[in-house]
């Protein structure tokens, strides 16, 4: 990849501790633009620390995260490392949009409020045009008929759907999505695997930390399997499900698949 053309997202190295704990051992991720990449493994394993670790919600104690080619800016070392440009932060923040596992919708706002809210406040957008945007996003994941209700008045899969469209109302150059679907029971699930398939389809930058791997197998074009924070294995998801390499891969999906 040449430098005028970098990923959009690239980490080299990664370690991430909490105290004497290192949940993270030396971690290298890359996300072309159009890349769906999905990281699976066991719980514990560090896949959204290392999500978390990428949006800058996490400090890392070494190793680098690139954004588009530019490196973020730390000072201090160790378990004081810290990034040192707040603007450059929020910069990055904007465009690596997060959708978590709990939806984090404010319940004292519309389901249209809470689309709106960031590009309002951190971006400073024209209210027409955001408000225009927010409608459209929300009828593009099947929700458009529940603009003034709040988050209680909806399912979890909806307010999902919401939080999703909430995340693309930033424009962001990558969506990065922390397990989903495991909130939800199975029947809501498929709500949410059928938005972010079709987001897959529209050849978005996507890292899916993900406990379901049918939706890794279906949308991704490379596939990190995680393991006591080292990546164990890697490569396209045929591969991976296909023809594991490793034991502890070979024993994840055996469990999965019975689970």
């Amino acid at each position: 990849m040449t430098q005028a053309n970098p990923p959009v997202l690239e980490i080299r190295n990664l370690h991430k501790s909490y105290g004497e704990l290192e949940v993270l051992k030396g971690v290298d991720i890359t996300a072309r633009k159009g890349d769906v990449v999905s990281l699976i493994g066991s719980s514990g394993s560090g896949k959204s620390t290392l999500l978390r670790c990428a949006n800058l919600l996490e400090d890392s104690q070494q190793g680098e995260i690139l954004f588009e080619g530019e490196p973020v800016k730390w000072r201090g070392e160790g378990l004081h490392r810290h990034p040192a440009d707040r603007r450059q932060i929020i910069r990055i923040r904007t465009n690596l949009s997060m959708v978590f596992q709990q939806f984090n919708l404010w319940s004292h706002m519309t389901i249209l409020q809470n689309v709106m809210e960031a590009p309002l406040t951190v971006l400073g957008e024209e209210r027409g045009a955001v408000e225009e945007r927010a409608r459209a996003l929300l009828a593009k994941v099947g929700i458009g008929d529940k603009c003034d209700v709040f988050p209680a008045q909806l399912s979890g899969g909806q307010q999902q759907r919401a939080a999703i469209a909430r995340a693309l109302c930033m424009q962001p150059r990558a969506l990065l999505f922390d397990e989903p679907t495991s909130a939800l029971d199975p029947e809501l699930q498929q709500e949410v695997v059928k938005v972010i398939k079709d987001l897959a389809r529209e050849d978005r930058t996507m890292i899916l930390v993900t406990h379901d791997m049918r939706l890794a197998a279906d949308v991704s074009d490379h596939v990190v399997f995680l393991h006591q924070g080292r990546i164990e294995e890697e490569g396209p998801p045929e591969a991976l499900f296909g023809h594991p390499k490793s034991e502890r891969l070979k024993q994840f999906l055996s469990a999965t698949v019975a689970a």
